[in-house]
């Protein structure tokens, strides 16, 4: 069964950058969409970036567009979000989920497996 393991979070100054990792194990990433969540304390979770099958078809939040960016690497079985210029509002936990069907907006479609998440806070 594959696992996802999520890595970067951390507290950050706004206008600062960081880097999430989404590592996969147990089974190839490459035949699921990869989608990244959030969840603010409480708000509801949000699909802000999903990535397809084919590493072009990137699909992003209006609340992360122009900011953060969506990429993998098959062969280290690992999916990136970059995340620039960040905001207060970006605080949250997020998670990755990987889905078997596709990216529905920039959610991933009905996951399959789920990641257990990364504080990001971003705060001066």
């Amino acid at each position: 069964q594959l696992q996802l393991v999520e890595s970067g979070g951390a507290l950050v100054q706004p206008g600062g950058s960081l880097r999430l990792s989404c590592v996969a194990s147990r089974a190839p990433l490459n035949v699921y969409a990869i989608g990244w969540f959030r969840q603010a304390p409480g708000q509801e979770r949000e699909g802000i970036s999903c990535i397809g099958v084919r590493p072009w078809n990137t699909n992003y939040a209006d609340s992360v567009k122009g900011r953060f960016t969506i990429s993998r690497d098959n062969d280290k079985n690992t999916v990136y979000l970059q995340m620039n210029n960040l905001k207060s509002e970006d605080t949250a936990i997020y998670t990755c989920a990987a889905s078997m069907r596709s990216c529905l907006g920039s959610s991933a479609e009905r996951p399959d497996h789920w990641g257990q998440g990364t504080q990001v806070t971003v705060s001066s």
